[in-house]
């Protein structure tokens, strides 16, 4: 929310006069002063006018999880476990999940509570790198490196897939890196090249892979670089 909106919805008053406020060096935001009333102002943010506060900050969540195979990627179901279920924190009921993986899927999972982070991380528009370890039951034909790179066209979303970097590590074991988040997307391109998936592994997302400390289940909260990292190319790519 810009900075006027919200002084002027906290006080009653009119926008032209909440600028006034702004730019005579009245308000503070994380305790420094702004006077741009069209800065723009997140909830994480504390807010003060005349020393009283506008808004207080909430608390925001960026947390970095060893996903295990068996979990389901939600934050809530009445039947099976989810990953939320393996969060000790008072706050978790306000995360939700940045890019969700498959129940049998294993590997980086991101969570927040930071929608706009979340849908800049996910966003097709945005093209952050995400690299999955694959193994598969049938042997990786050669020609499946130059199939993934032209991209497979599917006729139930109507779409062609971005071109996907894959790297045949031995003749079961693969390395991929995709560019977007369709449904079942690394299974169903392994299909078309006659594989079926045995078993997936996230192993980064833009500049962050998953931290060696993490054991399968174990979670922390990202560090500032952590963040800033996701956002960044990824290391295989």
């Amino acid at each position: 929310m810009k900075l006027d909106r919200l002084i002027a919805r906290h006080r009653f008053m009119g926008r032209n006069a909440a600028l006034r406020a702004i730019g005579a060096g009245r308000v503070r935001v994380e305790g420094g002063v702004i006077t741009d009333g069209h800065t723009e102002v997140s909830r994480f943010c504390t807010v003060l006018l005349d020393g009283e506060a506008v808004q207080a900050a909430e608390r925001a969540m960026y947390l970095v999880m060893h996903k295990p195979a068996g979990w389901l990627s939600a934050t809530k179901d009445p039947l099976q476990p989810t990953v939320l279920d393996l969060i000790d924190d008072p706050d978790k009921e306000t995360l939700h999940i940045a890019g969700r993986l498959d129940k049998n899927t294993s590997g980086l999972l991101l969570l927040t509570n930071d929608g706009r982070w979340s849908n800049q991380l996910m966003s097709a528009e945005s093209k952050v790198p995400k690299v999955y370890r694959v193994e598969t039951h049938e042997v990786i034909p050669p020609e499946a490196v130059e199939a993934f790179e032209h991209g497979f066209y599917f006729h139930t979303e109507d779409i062609t897939t971005l071109p996907a970097h894959l790297v045949i590590l031995g003749s079961r074991l693969a390395r991929v890196t995709l560019h977007e988040g369709r449904y079942h997307q690394v299974k169903r391109m392994f299909h078309r090249v006659g594989c079926r998936v045995a078993a997936l592994h996230r192993e980064s997302v833009g500049g962050l892979s998953l931290p060696g400390d993490l054991k399968p289940g174990a979670w922390r909260a990202m560090t500032p670089q952590e963040i800033d990292s996701a956002m960044r190319s990824a290391p295989h790519a």
